[in-house]
């Protein structure tokens, strides 16, 4: 696996010990069992993989190599790097801008781009459209292209679906920028339709399976297909794909759901004519961040810190696993922590923060579990811990607690 060339002062020297003895003891990444740290009167609990993953690590090698090679001259952003507030606080910093908020709305206008600009693609990946727009305007898109190679692959894999006249539906969230840029390279080469969720994808099996009238159609999904999509057509033979970091079990139950309705209408000899069975298109660092988060639960445990920016969507599916199994905290850095009785903690089904009082249990030597998306570096992790622990009194030394994670690896 390649490594980057990211700043220090993202990375932990907590984490990047842990995360080191994991991988020298298992390479093929063979065992999901969590990694406990032992302070004597707590314990912190930590997945067997969590935080940077390459495509984060590559856009942000690329984004601090843009800054070193351009100085002096204007650079942007499409939109944020990562949805991360500390690395994009820390870019704005340093003189980079952005064009974009999240949402696609315009913060600087294209029109103000000179050929002598440097603007960088974030890890998300842009549209066919906002690409050769730069490209008219004399600007270097693929110079600074950040883009997930895993998101580029799914790009690919909607190409030859579209190449051989399926409609591509896209597992996402319409408003993401990696689905937005997904759905307008699909749209390229075939029909492309997003559904955000099985509700949505029951909707569209009633449209296939003609439960629901197709004048009704443009009522459920109006501006989340392509061009020219006429649904008596394009419903006919179709292939699930994904925005690279919703929930596996998710997009494998819309697939499996869409297949059986394609069975149900055409018959299970036909199938292939109807559906292509796409292997599920999510990056290996979302499945196993998220089959690490399952881990977890097979042993008790207090309470889940889950970290990470409060628009990743990534990390918001692994506070979506942990809320099922035990009390859960969604924080973006260990300032939320205000103390052990009052924390601000990010509500997903809210879209909120909001103060949360007496999350951190009472009793003896509690343990809690402590896991970041993959957009939240390594230090800001290494600092949740830190104040963590700092909370409990009489606790073991960092270096002899990572001695006993050592001692108890090597005898694995």
């Amino acid at each position: 696996m390649k490594t980057f060339d990211v700043p220090e002062f993202y990375r932990s020297p907590i984490i990047a010990k842990v995360k080191h003895l994991r991988k020298t003891s298992d390479p093929r990444k063979k065992d999901f069992s969590p990694t406990r740290l032992d302070f004597g009167t707590v314990d912190i609990i930590l997945p067997r993989h969590f935080g940077f993953c390459y495509g984060v690590e590559n856009a942000i090698e690329i984004a601090y190599k843009a800054l070193n090679e351009n100085q002096g001259k204007r650079i942007f952003l499409l939109s944020q790097m990562i949805h991360n507030q500390e690395v994009n606080s820390d870019l704005v910093d340093r003189g980079i801008q952005f064009l974009m908020d999240t949402s696609g709305k315009q913060l600087i206008p294209f029109e103000a781009l000179t050929p002598d600009d440097i603007v960088i693609v974030p890890a998300f990946g842009t549209t066919v459209e906002i690409e050769q727009m730069l490209a008219a305007r004399g600007i270097e898109v693929k110079r600074y292209n950040t883009t997930c190679p895993f998101v580029e692959k799914v790009w690919n894999r909607s190409a030859k679906l579209g190449g051989d006249a399926y409609t591509i539906v896209i597992h996402g969230k319409p408003m993401h920028e990696e689905t937005r840029a997904t759905f307008s390279h699909a749209s390229e080469t075939g029909k492309a339709l997003v559904v955000a969720d099985r509700d949505e994808a029951a909707v569209l099996a009633d449209f296939i399976t003609g439960k629901r009238l197709l004048a009704s159609f443009d009522d459920f999904f109006k501006g989340r297909y392509s061009e020219g999509f006429d649904p008596s057509i394009d419903l006919q033979r179709i292939g699930v794909v994904n925005q690279t970091t919703m929930l596996a079990s998710d997009t494998q139950g819309i697939a499996d759901f869409l297949k059986a309705t394609m069975v149900q209408v055409y018959g299970k000899e036909h199938l292939h004519d109807h559906f292509a069975d796409t292997r599920d298109t999510l990056c290996y660092a979302t499945n196993d961040n998220q089959q690490a988060t399952l881990a977890l639960f097979e042993s008790p445990a207090d309470l889940a810190i889950v970290v990470g920016g409060f628009n990743s969507s990534n990390t918001s599916h692994l506070v979506e696993l942990c809320e099922q199994h035990m009390p859960t905290i969604f924080i973006q850095t260990e300032e939320d922590l205000k103390s052990r009785s009052s924390v601000q903690s990010f509500n997903i089904h809210q879209n909120a923060v909001e103060d949360r009082l007496q999350v951190f249990p009472s009793h003896e030597k509690p343990a809690i579990v402590i896991t970041s998306g993959a957009s939240c570096p390594d230090s800001i992790v290494d600092r949740v811990i830190r104040k963590v622990v700092d909370f409990y009194q009489s606790v073991a030394p960092i270096e002899e607690v990572l001695t006993q994670v050592e001692r108890r690896v090597s005898r694995v």
